[in-house]
């Protein structure tokens, strides 16, 4: 194995281990972004402009989304997981 191998295998071992860990964080911060939307939402006046937009998209008016797609991130946090442990496997053997 030369060294361009070695880098490339621990490569794919530091991207899916980042993707597991961030994809993780997302999940355990849905329940304060729905909180925060909540909030947000019930401060403005129901004829506040994009107000009625908000709660039914879950999108602000750049496109954003104010909760992260539970189904997105579990399948993120798989493929993180995944990559993970096929690189891990890659440098053991």
């Amino acid at each position: 194995m030369t060294f361009y191998d070695e880098v490339l295998r621990e490569l794919i071992v530091a991207f899916g281990a980042a993707l597991l860990v961030a994809n993780l964080l997302v999940l355990l911060r849905r329940r304060r972004d729905a909180l925060v939307r909540v909030t947000v939402g019930d401060s403005r006046s129901a004829k506040a402009k994009g107000a009625s937009r908000v709660a039914a998209t879950g999108q602000t008016r750049g496109g954003e989304l104010v909760q992260a797609p539970i189904a997105r991130s579990v399948a993120f946090a798989v493929l993180g997981f995944v990559m993970t442990i096929a690189g891990i496997a890659s440098l053991t053997i």
